[in-house]
């Protein structure tokens, strides 16, 4: 059935997310108790709930997204290519409200892909635009349909072949996958620092858009079909 699906129908997406706050002790008083209460049962001994605060951007009610890079697929010359687009915004609402009138350009049909993207990048989306006020565009909104009536697709998930017993990184399936991937400037464990403390933006692009395209490369390879080259892959400003 994947080798069925129109590569020009599917966008890929990521995105990069930290926490509202640089500190704990930023937080009003009752969301830095909702946060040790959030992360009570998770806590090493020794540890508080300070001490684990830069994890509070993989939760959508005390993270917020900063960058969210998207691909295409198309044909050129004869071949397949590839072109990434990101929105990059410290000021989340603005660049929600830039991605959703870009999905509301596109077919209410398009197909959505991303590595773990039904447990994280899709629900966060989601979250973040209701916690916004905005509008959760039909290409994202799975209310009333059925799990197969989704439009989204999981190069994890399509990973696991129905075994749900683990989690397969998208640097450990790149790898075991023989897609060269150039070697990162920043992981995801520093996007928290370098948002914070560095205040670049640009390098989280950059990470964020490697991460799109390989996820792009490791459908071809589920596909059965040849890596896109690295001359066919572009950049949009």
């Amino acid at each position: 059935m994947l080798e069925t699906i129109d590569l020009q129908q599917l966008m890929v997406l990521d995105i990069e997310t930290v926490s509202q706050k640089a500190a704990y002790t930023e937080l009003p008083d009752h969301f830095q108790q909702l946060w040790a209460h959030k992360v009570r049962n998770t806590l090493k001994e020794g540890e508080t709930a300070a001490d684990v605060y830069p994890n509070a951007g993989l939760y959508a009610e005390f993270g917020k997204i900063i960058c969210l890079s998207v691909g295409v697929f198309h044909h050129r010359g004869g071949r397949m290519g590839f072109r990434t687009k990101s929105f990059v915004n410290g000021d989340e609402k603005e660049l929600l409200a830039d991605f959703t009138a870009l999905l509301q350009s596109q077919p209410p049909n398009l197909i959505l892909c991303a590595h773990n993207g039904r447990n994280f990048d899709f629900p966060f989306i989601c979250r973040r635009l209701v916690i916004n006020g905005l509008p959760i565009p039909p290409q994202l909104d799975l209310s009333g349909k059925k799990p197969w009536e989704s439009n989204h697709l999981d190069t994890m998930e399509l990973w696991r072949f129905g075994d749900f017993r683990s989690y397969t990184s998208l640097s450990l399936m790149a790898a075991v996958l023989d897609i060269p991937t150039p070697k990162d400037d920043i992981s995801g464990e520093d996007v928290y620092r370098v948002y914070h403390e560095e205040n670049n933006l640009d390098r989280i692009r950059v990470y964020c858009e490697k991460d799109v395209i390989t996820t792009a490369q490791i459908l071809r390879r589920l596909r059965g079909e040849p890596l896109i080259e690295p001359d066919a892959i572009s950049f949009a400003e």
